[in-house]
């Protein structure tokens, strides 16, 4: 049971989690012995609403057993989820034992398959808070009371595409993490999306009760680790690769204390007055790196090693090996010194009053610096330092 490709196709592209639940949503189905639809109607959750995404096939493969397909359509702009094909196989468990809850939270049991990253470190797959309640508000309704329902998600090209992201550094292995955080994709150097965080940013300030509190993230890794270390989802602000003009509009907007948390190998080129921070247009993290090490006292060896690092993250790392103590005051300055930066970006276009810190977290997902205010609003906002 298949269907042309895309008969219905949507004008907005939507992230991996979203056609992944499509995928499950058709499996599902066909388990459940339902018609096949060239598409399923999916509550995206962020934003709210519900929406018809096309699904390619759904059929049973034997008893117990379905197989549901997607096809990801990330719209328009470069995306290397284009075009991915996405199968979730969906069959039944066996019923709790006895004295378990039919209705307990382990109704659903999510299965690496192939293409999926996993974390290295416990081999569970690699999702978003996101990506799961989209399966779970999706799929819930459907599985019948006393029923427990087992997807295993494959991403057949996912292992090929996962060697041309930074999975693998931040601790992903095997394929592409689902760490999509909102259902329409937004390009982070894309000017739409600058105008995109501007209205965020505008509908953020002008809501009753602002306390004007932010806290701009940069990346989706961020947006997915930041409520992990207890910074309140209701400050998050997702930011692209415009930061100088969002940073501007933020304090004429009436934003008091502004916390920037992202990647350090990103987020260090604010410390050398970089302020659109995509790497096709401006570089010298290695040079910004160097300069500050030099400042903290390193030697000629030291600042030549740090320059000729393939990273700003394989830098650091190779200099906490070698001079712990040296690393840890390279850390605090690199933060400390974007602080700095951005208040006299900030003074330099006139803006109102405002503070801003800085926190940055490496490839392993660790908080690994803060500046002197980055401290004190990570405490302030409740996050863990």
């Amino acid at each position: 049971m298949t269907s042309p490709p895309f008969p219905d196709a949507p004008q907005r592209g939507f992230t991996l989690p979203v056609w992944l639940a499509a995928a499950a949503r058709a499996a599902l189905g066909a388990l459940r012995g339902d018609p096949f639809t060239a598409s399923v109607a999916l509550e995206l959750l962020q934003p709210p609403g519900v929406v018809p995404i096309p699904v390619r096939a759904a059929a049973r493969l034997g008893e117990g057993l379905a197989l549901g397909e997607s096809c990801c359509d990330p719209g328009e702009g470069l995306d290397l989820t284009r075009g991915l094909v996405v199968w979730v196989s969906a069959r039944w468990l066996p019923p709790p034992g006895p004295g378990e809850d039919a209705d307990a939270d382990d109704w659903l049991q999510l299965e690496p398959g192939e293409g999926v990253g996993v974390h290295e470190a416990t081999g569970q797959a690699c999702l978003s808070a996101y990506a799961r309640s989209l399966l779970e508000v999706n799929l819930r309704p459907l599985v019948p009371a006393g029923r427990r329902l087992a997807l295993t998600l494959v991403l057949p090209d996912g292992r090929r595409l996962a060697e041309r992201t930074s999975n693998a550094a931040f601790g992903v292995v095997e394929g592409l993490a689902l760490i999509g955080t909102q259902a329409e994709v937004q390009a982070g150097a894309d000017p739409d999306q600058l105008g995109r965080t501007l209205a965020a940013l505008a509908e953020r300030a002008a809501a009753p009760g602002f306390s004007g509190d932010l806290v701009l993230v940069i990346g989706e890794n961020g947006l997915d680790l930041a409520p992990r270390l207890g910074l309140p989802p209701s400050l998050l602000l997702k930011a692209g690769n415009w930061l100088g003009p969002v940073l501007v509009a933020a304090a004429e907007r009436g934003v008091e204390r502004l916390l920037l948390f992202g990647y350090q190998g990103k987020l260090i080129k604010l410390a050398g007055g970089i302020f659109h921070t995509h790497h096709h247009l401006a570089d010298g993290r290695a040079e910004v790196l160097t300069a500050l090490a030099a400042l903290e006292g390193a030697g000629g060896a030291v600042l030549t090693a740090l320059l000729g690092a393939a990273t700003v993250e394989a830098g650091l790392n190779e200099l906490e090996q070698a001079d712990p103590a040296l690393a840890g005051r390279l850390r605090g300055r690199i933060a400390a010194t974007i602080e700095t930066r951005c208040q006299a970006y900030l003074a330099s276009h006139a803006a109102g009053p405002i503070v801003v810190g800085a926190a940055l977290f490496d490839r392993r997902r660790r908080l690994r610096m803060c500046g002197p205010v980055g401290a004190a609003l990570m405490e302030r906002f409740g996050g863990a330092t």
